[in-house]
């Protein structure tokens, strides 16, 4: 029977809800009742700072991550092995956040070192030198020395599979990319059919976490890993179709919403072969999706069709809901409101029978903004402010909604409001509730060059922790709202 879960692990449950301000909070906590239980710099301290760092890295908070590891990397333990084992984590953490905030020349300095360390501790045949190995390949390859990180990489596969160890999976992914972005026509997949399929599928989810850096070049990657677990495990395998959901996901990135149709495509059909009803439901709305930007406008609205009796088959009120929204929309979006009204209303019903506040919410801020364009005010008024009280201020979709009240309220029926003024608003509205009342006499949040500037007005002296808690409670708010500016 397992224990009762850790600070840990509720801050990052936390976190996957979407709580990131409450779950950094309780670490906070957490660090500071180690600090005063053992000290500062302390191996538990240290640990603690180390927690802290992982979800503040998890969350994006790449140069806040970097500085609790920083921290935790301070002290190091002398004479106890199994807490300098910590440090040497601790250490291979922060050169790897360095890396992912784009401090190659930093990061590579500190995995150098974290290698030094290593080697000392286990020599270089032993897997935990290997773990050191890895990142510093990535590092190497991201600054363009294509030769040095290939070096690298063979060195860290050679020890993971002379140990045996499963690690061998990620660095043969790593070893995909170098080789692909070295060019010269060598195949990125070899010699799959000798490692058990376990390893393959491994290499495969490895590869798909690796893509992020270059549209292009990801796209590139994923089409030769799509061939390769297609040939190993056929089209239905859940290695493949994975494989598959990111392509379709990293053409779009790389503009390519032709080749992103054609993986959707393959995708709906293995769901369709499988039975998968709810499955081939959101990939046929993601296929529709992708007729649009493609600019097959008619193609998407026969696929919205069929999408709607899929939903009618499977009867969930909010699936249906979803699909009406979306068809109502893509029509409206062609200069089809006659026909865009109906599917939008139906959208609405079908959510108000169904279990998901959140689509509801979503339904009638989609109608508001229909009507509003359709230059009926008050109507969209009331049906815009009726979904936002259905939506968490941070939702995408109340942002949205609310910059297009702010402009009905003006009798605006388009221009479609001002997003940046309502991102500032919701940003303070998300702070201001997560503080005392009394605190705060002023709190100005405006957008400039594309980022937060924030003018803050104390009504009283706060602790030292009230303080350290607001500032903490704006960085983490500027990176829970920062990607709604850039995603819009």
């Amino acid at each position: 029977m397992s224990g009762s879960p850790t600070s840990v692990d509720i801050a990052f449950g936390l976190l996957q809800e979407g709580r990131l301000i409450d779950a950094e909070q309780l670490l906070s906590r957490e660090l500071r009742a180690v600090e005063q239980r053992h000290g500062h710099g302390s191996a538990e301290w240290a640990s603690a700072q180390c927690d802290l760092g992982n979800l503040l890295f998890s969350s994006g908070q790449l140069d806040r991550a970097v500085g609790h590891f920083r921290s935790a990397c301070s002290n190091p333990p002398m004479g106890d092995q199994e807490r300098y084992r910590d440090h040497l984590t601790y250490r291979l953490n922060l050169g790897t956040a360095l890396a992912a905030a784009g401090r190659f020349d930093e990061a590579e300095a500190e995995l150098r070192h974290n290698l030094r360390e290593r080697q000392d501790f286990y020599g270089r045949e032993h897997p935990g030198y290997a773990f050191g190995l890895e990142p510093l390949a990535d590092v190497l390859l991201r600054r363009g020395h294509a030769a040095q990180a290939r070096q690298v990489i063979e060195e860290t596969i050679g020890i993971f599979w002379r140990a045996g160890h499963e690690r061998v999976a990620t660095a043969l992914a790593a070893k995909a990319e170098i080789v692909m972005a070295a060019g010269g026509g060598e195949p990125a997949f070899s010699d799959l059919e000798r490692l058990p399929d376990g390893v393959v599928e491994q290499i495969a989810l490895a590869v798909t976490g690796r893509t992020g850096h270059d549209p292009v070049a990801g796209k590139a990657l994923l089409t030769h890993l799509v061939t390769a677990m297609e040939t190993r495990f056929g089209p239905d395998h859940h290695a493949t179709l994975n494989a598959l959901s990111h392509l379709a996901n990293i053409s779009h990135d790389a503009g390519d919403e032709t080749g992103r149709v054609a993986a959707i495509g393959k995708v709906l059909g293995s769901y369709d072969r499988q039975g998968r009803a709810e499955d081939a439901l959101m990939a046929t709305l993601g296929l529709a999706l992708a007729q649009e930007n493609a600019g097959d406008l008619e193609g998407a609205l026969r696929t919205y069709e069929q999408a709607r009796a899929r939903a009618g088959r499977i009867g969930r009120p909010e699936l249906s809901a979803q699909v009406l929204r979306n068809w109502g929309l893509a029509l409206s979006a062609a200069g089809r409101p006659a026909e865009a009204e109906p599917q939008l209303r139906e959208a609405v019903a079908a959510a108000e029978l169904g279990s998901d506040p959140e689509m509801l919410g979503r339904s009638r801020v989609a109608l508001g903004l229909f009507l509003q364009h359709e230059e009926r005010l008050s109507e969209a008024r009331h049906v815009v402010a009726a979904g936002l009280s259905m939506l968490d201020v941070a939702h995408p979709d109340a942002i949205t909604g609310r910059s297009h009240l702010g402009a009905i309220v003006e009798g605006r029926s388009c221009g479609c409001g001002n997003v940046q003024d309502a991102v500032a608003a919701a940003f303070r509205e998300f702070v201001l509730d997560r503080l005392p009342r009394d605190l705060l006499e002023a709190l100005d949040v405006t957008i400039e060059n594309d980022d937060f500037a924030i003018q803050v007005k104390l009504r009283r002296e706060p602790t030292e922790d009230e303080l350290e808690h607001l500032n903490r409670l704006v960085q983490s708010a500027t990176a829970e709202f920062r990607g709604r500016l850039t995603a819009r």
